[in-house]
């Protein structure tokens, strides 16, 4: 990677790092990219809206293929000392995204200076942490014609630069579900004559370890209880509505459509023991990310061939990416790079992206571009 192409993407990282823009509010951060390569690259660009893509043309006879970038922040405090610290109390880049645009900005740099022999869109993704971004640029891989889709994520706690990778499943698909209960008010001192929505909550989390009981799914299943709403502060009333909100994830879609009627199942059962209401929705929908054997194996040759280490994984990432909505519709693989051993995790107020893996990055990707 070009010296004057690592300076200027690392310098835009400490930019966008400094105006950190939550999920589906990144005005500010999709004009400043959009406006980079507009000044320092001949790239054609395209505004989609909440996100954007720009695109090197090598011919009409060239195969379509696109890197993926995701760009929005996370709802925390910057608490640690950087010259380039965030500028909005309780917003900050907690997630390395400032660095994954960071590398996608070196990668359009470098083929506009160099050129490729595909045609290469490069697409700079919204709201990815709450899993609403992918899922609007998706179509383009049917609009374009896109044949394959590339993306990574930083690792911290792994060899600085070391490539993380996984064939099928990479990441757990997930959803968050929400049951409210509607029950008959009564005053506390005969609770008999209400209908308490409580104690079926209190069934249904009780149920979580029998209805995720491994020897019911192909693979990895977990439900979490993320919130639990009864009642109001009046001492003299006994509950009368209530929320349980979930999340449940899968390693497998099937896995997850299963558990989620299991839970919805055992919640009409208590419903109907304790005469009350109730209704679901669903929030943060994204199915399991798959990466193709094809393009993973494209990026393990990619990889050798800069001697970068390659550690293969045993199991998929619990956590969601919504990369997933990609490889629904074309080919395409996402792979991990190590951030360092000694570095915070992501998610955390001492994390901070290592600039040192982006020149590894772009040429990884430089490289991956020829296979």
């Amino acid at each position: 990677m070009d010296k004057e192409h690592v300076e200027l993407a690392v310098a835009l990282r400490h930019e966008l790092h400094q105006r950190p823009e939550l999920s589906g509010q990144e005005v500010w951060t999709k004009g400043h990219l959009m406006e980079f390569l507009q000044e320092r690259t001949s790239l054609e660009i395209v505004d989609k809206g909440r996100w954007f893509y720009a695109l090197y043309r090598a011919g009409e006879d060239k195969p379509n293929v696109a890197f993926r970038a995701d760009f929005d922040a996370l709802p925390i405090d910057e608490t640690i000392d950087l010259l380039y610290g965030s500028q909005f109390p309780g917003v900050a880049h907690k997630c390395g995204h400032d660095g994954h645009s960071a590398c996608l900005i070196g990668l359009a740099l470098e083929v506009n200076k160099y050129g490729a022999d595909k045609n290469v869109y490069f697409v700079f993704q919204h709201a990815e942490e709450t899993v609403e971004g992918a899922v609007e640029c998706a179509p383009l891989m049917d609009e374009a014609g896109i044949s394959e889709i590339f993306a990574y994520h930083n690792v911290p706690g792994v060899p600085e630069k070391a490539i993380i990778m996984k064939d099928g499943v990479v990441c757990c698909g997930s959803v968050g579900m929400i049951i409210d209960f509607e029950g008959i008010p009564a005053h506390a001192s005969q609770p008999e004559d209400g209908r308490n929505p409580c104690f079926a909550i209190a069934e249904i989390i009780r149920a979580i370890p029998e209805l995720t009981a491994p020897s019911l799914y192909k693979g990895l299943v977990l439900c979490t209880v993320i919130g639990i709403d009864a009642g109001k502060e009046a001492f003299g009333m006994s509950a009368s509505e209530g929320r349980l909100m979930l999340t449940i994830r899968s390693q497998f879609d099937e896995d997850l459509d299963e558990l989620r009627q299991r839970i919805q199942d055992k919640t009409m059962k208590e419903a109907q023991i304790y005469g009350i209401k109730y209704s679901f929705s669903f929030r943060d929908n994204v199915p399991a990310t798959f990466n193709h054997k094809e393009s993973a194996d494209k990026m393990r040759r990619a990889a050798k061939k800069l001697g970068l280490a390659i550690l293969e994984a045993d199991a998929p990432i619990r956590g969601s990416e919504d990369f997933a909505w990609f490889t629904k519709r074309t080919k395409g693989a996402m792979c991990g790079v190590g951030l360092g051993v000694h570095r915070a995790p992501i998610h955390t107020a001492q994390f901070d992206f290592n600039d040192g893996i982006i020149p590894a990055v772009v040429d990884f990707f430089r490289v991956l571009l020829d296979e």
